[in-house]
């Protein structure tokens, strides 16, 4: 069943924000929402040690909060992704950050396991439901040669927000402070709503698909499957699917497993810290090469890098080794998908392109719950660290080979 929305009007358009309407406003708002992202995202992560004293959190137990959140994450990307193609990217990324800066703040005030489970995979929801919309701001933004780049430049702002998230951490004292993370998590995002509202610009190209004429949004299946776009969809799926399993296992229990090498809190820290700087750094930098190299050598080359560096993370002995190991893996692992992302939004056209990323997402996300979870599972079994890693790089081949086949499908036109 169709649903329509009315188109806007002469009116509608010219009543968009005026200051600050250039590309580099645009990035830069969402840039900083992602940041913002990158710091909730990691936060479960960086407070989980002090968080099972408290509340004697089995292994298993941690796993499932890791996952709760990038479990709520599936939903709120499928959906805020068809919402934007609707009434616009720009309000449903507003409402999206209000959902997940409110229940961020909730997340501190948990006082059992239960309620924290429930109250990370809302937050989930309104992180998921940011993602698609930042995506589609940021590529819309720009040229089509330019996408990689414009794309690359706002998701760097995740892996910023993980060193945030890292720095917190180290300099919080005491069993019962790792709730403050939550709250500057959670007040950012407040902070940010008057900002977007009042500097954010909608889109352009869903303004002019949005004007002159009644829209009917074609149905999913259509938008995902329909005109040659099957198995561009399916290849964008695996290739999320399987990276976002590495990723987020990354994210979630690289402080734990290297606690469980004997790595003191400040040295964590610093693993993680160069993990995100890494991660921020190939984010930028493999989107630029996107658009100025081939992009399968790009690609190739990426899911090299992200295998080397797993090896090398999961054979490292010494401080310094893990450091340069958790560098190259932020650098690639999270370089890598912001490159899935900026490819999945030359993949569908304007006014179903928040549809089409929210799915991808969406299917990523599963990646991303099964990545903790079953990484938990392997620890509890009594696997190492190690061997929990090295299981990740089978995983990786076969994203490299969907990515790969992937750039040979034909893009849309807007």
């Amino acid at each position: 069943m169709r649903s329509t929305r009315t188109a806007l009007s002469g009116d509608d358009v010219a009543k968009q924000p005026v200051a600050g309407s250039g590309i580099a406003t645009t990035l830069a708002l969402c840039f900083a929402v992602a940041l913002l992202e990158g710091l909730d995202l990691q936060s479960v992560g960086v407070a989980a040690p002090r968080m099972a004293r408290e509340f004697g959190l089995s292994v298993s137990q941690m796993g499932l909060a890791f996952s709760a959140g990038t479990f709520g994450l599936l939903p709120g990307a499928l959906f805020g992704g068809r919402l934007a193609d609707r009434i616009g990217r720009k309000r449903v990324l507003i409402l999206s950050a209000a959902v997940f800066g409110v229940l961020s703040i909730a997340t501190a005030l948990v006082s059992s396991f239960s309620m924290l489970v429930l109250v990370r995979v809302l937050t989930g929801i309104g992180l998921g439901g940011a993602l698609p919309n930042l995506i589609a701001l940021s590529s819309e933004a720009v040229s089509p040669k330019a996408r990689n780049t414009a794309v690359s430049v706002m998701y760097c702002g995740i892996p910023f927000g993980g060193v945030i998230a890292s720095l917190i951490g180290m300099f919080s004292v005491g069993d019962t402070e790792w709730r403050h993370i939550f709250y500057v998590g959670g007040v950012g995002p407040i902070i940010m709503i008057p900002l977007l509202m009042s500097f954010l610009p909608e889109s352009k190209a869903f303004r002019s698909a949005a004007t002159g004429a009644t829209l009917t949004p074609a149905p999913v299946g259509e938008v995902l499957f329909g005109a040659n776009r099957r198995l561009s969809t399916l290849q964008i799926w695996i290739s999320y699917f399987c990276t976002l399993i590495v990723l987020y296992f990354l994210l979630n229990w690289l402080p734990s497993l290297m606690a469980a090498r004997g790595l003191g809190r400040g040295d964590i820290g610093l693993v993680q810290t160069f993990f995100n700087i890494g991660g921020g750094l190939g984010a930028l930098f493999i989107g630029m090469l996107m658009d100025r190299l081939r992009g399968s050598v790009v690609v190739a080359g990426m899911y090299i890098g992200i295998i080397a560096s797993l090896a090398g993370l999961s054979g490292a002995t010494g401080l310094g080794s893990l450091i340069v190991s958790a560098f190259c893996a932020g650098m690639f692992v999270v370089g890598g998908q912001s490159v899935l992302y900026a490819l999945s939004a030359a993949f569908y056209p304007t006014n179903m392109r928040g549809t089409g990323v929210g799915a991808a997402v969406a299917v990523g996300r599963l990646g991303s719950v099964i990545g903790p979870l079953a990484a938990g599972q392997l620890l509890a079994m009594g696997r190492s660290g190690s061997t929990v890693i090295g299981a990740s790089i089978p995983v990786t081949l076969v994203a490299a080979i969907a990515a790969l086949m992937l750039l040979r499908r034909p893009r849309a036109n807007d």
